[in-house]
């Protein structure tokens, strides 16, 4: 047996196309990515079936690629991982075709992974994890707080009760008239404007850790459509800084609050809308002055979206834990973590 752990990781969960080659958990030898924003921006969204075929055009090279880019061969490897869900059925349903071809022809066994781990663990590639720890995912799905005890064990705390953060992005992002993803546009608006249209904070005042942004796009969506019937011109990095600024406090300090309730040695911030610039700053910031025995992390720029790579990082630990899939395992589009 290998001294070292090679796993190849596949990830095909919405509109990346993505193979990595990952040593021991955290080690990244390979991460090719196949970005399919480009035909997706013309629509304002991912279309489900115009990502599947992309899939299936890209999936057998970007194999190809992450073995060839990290120098192995299929009999380096000691199991390949692939994201099970949540995602869209499809796109799921490709990697996993894929993945079990690949597992099956080589003899390796295969390793179920939820495409949330991976995000949180996309911080094992930055340094190790100490438990228990809090992590914060927010992604264009989802939003929630997971408490984690131990390696794989992951609680939500908390989590959105209508529209994701990066959804509500997008919504104002089409509003503003922008083009699809519009999350770092906004955030680059926001950094040259001010907060002078005081959106709602919802639910932070509440003694949970739940979150809402439909109010507050839908406080957006009604502010310019009334300017607009008025003739009235609104300033868009006002707008930007203000709905920015009211969806960065109220993830901000709910999180912080949750820190403060559960014993909480590291805070990871993950998943798409971790590459903002606004939240990255205002976390950093809060930790430093009201929890600074608690060490924040969070993954550099490209590993925030959707890559394998974090999915070969969560692979160690159900490797370690002989997870296995056999090959009737079957998209879960709608996976998710256990609730306390």
């Amino acid at each position: 047996m290998n001294e070292t752990e090679l796993i190849l990781a596949i990830e095909s969960s919405c509109d990346e196309t993505s193979v990595a080659v990952i040593e021991n958990g955290e080690t990244i030898l390979s991460n090719i990515v196949a970005s399919q924003i480009k035909s997706h921006k013309r629509f304002g969204g991912v279309v489900p079936e115009v990502a599947s075929r992309h899939h299936v055009e890209q999936i057998t090279i970007c194999i190809e690629e992450a073995l060839s880019e990290a120098g192995v061969e299929a009999s380096d490897l000691r199991a390949v991982a692939v994201t099970y869900g949540p995602g869209l059925v499809g796109a799921l349903l490709i990697g996993l075709s894929a993945a079990k071809a690949f597992a099956w022809a080589n003899g390796l066994p295969l390793l179920p992974i939820n495409h949330m781990a991976g995000h949180i663990y996309a911080a094992r590639l930055v340094e190790p994890l100490v438990f228990p720890l809090m992590a914060l995912l927010v992604s264009g799905g989802h939003t929630e707080l997971v408490y984690m005890k131990e390696d794989g064990s992951f609680e939500i705390i908390g989590e959105t009760r209508d529209d994701a953060a990066g959804e509500a992005y997008d919504k104002v992002g089409r509003v503003l008239g922008l083009s699809y993803p519009s999350g770092k546009e906004i955030d680059e608006l926001a950094h040259q404007g001010e907060d002078t249209y005081d959106f709602p904070r919802a639910m932070l005042k509440e003694d949970n850790f739940d979150f809402s942004f439909s109010g507050l796009k839908s406080a957006f969506i009604n502010l310019t459509h009334n300017a607009e019937q008025r003739g009235e011109v609104l300033d868009h990095q006002n707008l930007a800084a203000s709905f920015q600024a009211s969806v960065v406090e109220v993830l901000v300090s709910k999180t912080i609050r949750a820190c403060k309730t559960y014993p909480v040695k590291q805070l990871i911030v993950a998943g798409g809308v971790a590459a903002n610039k606004g939240l990255r700053e205002q976390m950093a910031a809060a930790i430093e002055k009201e929890l600074p025995d608690v060490k924040l992390i969070v993954p550099p720029l490209r590993l925030c979206g959707d890559n394998a790579a974090m999915i070969g990082a969560a692979a160690h630990v159900e490797l370690q834990k002989h997870h296995f899939a056999g090959m009737s395992l079957n998209a879960n589009p709608s996976l998710a973590f256990q609730h306390i």
